[in-house]
């Protein structure tokens, strides 16, 4: 697996990724794999549904983010219009619930 340059803390993960080769590379790297077991894993292995629920999150965000035509296919040519484009839209998303609007 690539890394980024600063070395995560927990890694969040659905069940595609209860494999216990991910699983047992992660935790040689020093990151605490969050990840819940599928239902057919035969030995249990527990799962911080806690830290998991922020995982939701992050694939809420996400879909927002599809929505908008001009993210979701990409027209912008370079990185950096790319990402301010992203900007914009988590702007967008934000002031739509933290600031009142009457």
């Amino acid at each position: 697996m690539a890394l980024p340059v600063n070395k995560p803390k927990a890694i969040l993960a659905d069940k595609g990724y209860d494999g216990d080769a991910v699983r047992e590379a992660l935790l040689l790297q020093g990151i605490l794999p969050v990840i819940p077991p599928k239902a057919n894993r035969k030995a249990h292995i527990p799962c911080d549904y806690r830290r998991y629920k922020d995982r939701n999150r992050i694939e809420r965000m996400f879909g927002y983010l599809k929505h908008m035509r001009r993210i979701g296919t990409r027209y912008e040519k370079t990185a950096l219009s790319f990402a301010s484009f992203l900007n914009l839209a988590a702007i967008r998303r934000w002031l739509k619930d933290f600031v009142n609007t009457t």
